[in-house]
């Protein structure tokens, strides 16, 4: 008794549909008669899911796909942060363009009605399988996120994208910067300006604001600088534009 439970996979189910979360329930049950298996928790949403999977980790985890603000692929990319990320499944009613990227990064996934013969199969073999991979990710997923997760006392928070004013690269942070907070995150500067290209503007080598968030330009820079500096709505602090960003001055002014 004692070594199925140590060989036990552990499974959690997001899903935002109660019955949804129900029938896989009932069908891990089912499958748990010839294969040993725990679920460890479930969740109605992407926060829920992210604070429960830090205190209770597990082994696969169980992704529908179309959730109200955020869907489940970019949950998998804050999964993916994880220490020890779980292998997802997919769990989808839907579509042709999704099965088909799925298929070609041989990423598992269920589709709804979820019959028993495949979630067994799925769960099996997610004791050999590896997580995948954030950028194979967002490559299933061509829209930016609309989060941010940030790790802090052991919890992971998502940031609204649309609540930051500016990333700022620092060492090997990034400060990422609200009208009420800042924040910390290990990301690449380059990568956030890529995928984040609609929204933020580079202002300097080291910085990104998000040009809804400009309120106009002032001179003064350091030295070295181009003498221009930008100003963000609701905060006090200037941040510098560099000699080769000051034509944002006249996209922008």
């Amino acid at each position: 008794m004692e070594t199925t439970l140590e060989l036990a996979l552990r499974v959690f189910i997001v899903d935002d549909e109660p019955p949804a979360r129900s029938r896989l329930r009932d069908l891990i049950g089912d499958c748990s008669e010839q294969l040993p298996l725990e679920i460890v928790g479930e969740a109605g949403n992407g926060q829920e899911a992210l604070n429960k999977l830090l205190e209770t980790p597990a082994d696969v985890v169980l992704l529908d796909i179309r959730m109200p603000e955020m869907d489940g692929i970019e949950l998998a990319q804050h999964l993916a942060k994880l220490t020890k990320p779980p292998v997802i499944v997919f769990t989808t009613a839907y579509d042709s363009y999704a099965i088909k990227a799925f298929e070609l990064h041989a990423i598992d996934y269920l589709l709804k009605p979820i019959r028993l013969g495949r979630l067994f199969e799925a769960l099996t073999r997610a004791r050999e399988a590896v997580p995948v991979e954030t950028a194979v990710l967002r490559e299933l997923l061509p829209e930016p996120r609309k989060h941010l997760s940030i790790h802090e006392r052991g919890k992971i928070i998502l940031v609204p994208v649309e609540h930051i004013l500016f990333l700022r690269a620092e060492l090997k942070y990034i400060t990422v910067r609200t009208l009420e907070h800042e924040y910390l995150l290990e990301e690449s500067l380059t990568a956030l300006e890529k995928e984040f290209a609609a929204r933020f503007v580079r202002v300097h080598r080291n910085c990104l604001v998000a040009k809804e968030a400009i309120e106009g330009f002032e001179k003064g820079g350091e030295e070295g600088e181009s003498g221009w500096q930008v100003k963000l709505k609701g905060i006090d602090e200037l941040l510098a534009i560099s000699r080769r960003q000051q034509h944002i001055v006249k996209e922008f002014g």
